[in-house]
């Protein structure tokens, strides 16, 4: 049986975690082809058992005919639990959608017990298999057309996609792409020499890892607005091992160098790069993540249909950011979508 089939045969939806209203399937993935990079690849990858979880939302009634669906694509360290994007999607018409990635969130169980390492892939078109079973997923759904929103790394992800299949993708929405590294072109270069180094030979030795001050100015247990599964996204995030970084590096190189996508394309960002270190109102109110001069400078890179959109006091996750600015962000999309689809 190929993956086609066994996505077609595998229990289909059932009640997502997130409770009613919403539900989800497992899309299972192709096993790893040819050479992995770097010695013993294949275990830090996940050795078969790869599998992409598929969440849909369903409130009552039919979204209006035409509107194509929007497929929601998490960051590292994070998956889908944002009810309210969901349902602000679904109030203009757009049929709501999310994937977790391989090794995240809702699909972090199969990966690890296939030796895979949270949150890591050593390639990113490994992440491209997610998609298109989500895409098809999707297609069997009734859907036509595709818009895509990527946020931070999952934006990097969708851009990546939307270059490399132009005529599946109906638009792209950016929210806080991953587009370069913060610090310094000194130290962005020195870092991306070393981790080329460590990921060809130890590509599981971990490099960095996140601060927590973000997230717990998010969690509702220590202060924020909003409840997730710290098995899932903890505070610290998950370590940052070579391998995974090479390869993001090796996307923000493909961005630098201009990589064009014929989709109409919404780039939103913060109005401020914010520090990685702090109190709340601080790390709720800037991007605390990413340089957003970053994003703007490699905006012109996605193409000619590319609009940038900067949200004052927004976070680094724009859809989590505190009221006023959470409420412009949707309000952008959504008509930047009746507008462009």
């Amino acid at each position: 049986m190929d993956d086609t089939e066994k996505n077609r045969t595998a229990g289909g939806w059932t009640e997502d975690v997130l409770g009613a209203g919403y539900e989800a399937r497992t899309l299972h993935l192709p096993a790893p082809t040819g050479r992995p990079r770097g010695r013993a690849a294949r275990r830090r990858t996940g050795d078969g058992g790869a599998e992409a979880t598929l969440v849909r939302y369903v409130p009552e009634g039919t979204p209006r005919a035409g509107r194509p669906p929007v497929l929601y694509v998490h960051g590292f360290a994070d998956y889908f639990f944002q009810r309210h994007l969901a349902e602000a999607v679904a109030a203009r018409g757009y049929p709501f959608y999310a994937v977790d990635l391989r090794g995240h969130g809702r699909s972090i169980d199969a990966w690890t017990a296939s030796g895979g390492d949270p949150n890591m892939v050593d390639d990113l078109d490994l992440y491209q298999q997610d998609l298109d079973a989500a895409a098809d997923a999707i297609a069997a759904d009734g859907h036509t057309g595709l818009v895509l929103l990527g946020h931070s790394t999952g934006g990097l992800v969708t851009a990546r996609y939307a270059h490399a299949r132009p005529g599946r993708v109906t638009a792209l929405v950016l929210n806080s792409p991953w587009f370069d590294l913060r610090g310094s072109w000194s130290d962005r270069t020195l870092a991306t020499q070393m981790v080329y180094a460590l990921a060809r030979f130890a590509p599981r030795t971990v490099v960095s890892h996140l601060g927590g001050d973000y997230g717990r100015a998010l969690h509702h247990a220590t202060g924020g607005e909003w409840e997730y599964d710290l098995r899932w996204k903890p505070y610290d995030g998950f370590p940052v091992r070579a391998g995974w970084l090479a390869a993001i590096r090796r996307g923000h190189r493909e961005i630098g160098r201009g990589l064009p996508v014929e989709c109409p394309t919404l780039l939103c960002t913060s109005d401020r790069t914010g520090p990685d270190r702090g109190e709340a109102a601080a790390m709720l109110s800037t991007d605390t993540v990413l340089d957003v001069a970053h994003m703007h400078a490699r905006a012109p890179r996605l193409g000619d249909a590319v609009d940038v959109a900067v949200i004052e006091g927004g976070a680094h996750d724009l859809a989590l950011s505190p009221r006023p600015a959470r409420e412009k962000y949707l309000t952008t999309v959504l008509d930047w979508l009746d507008a462009n689809t």
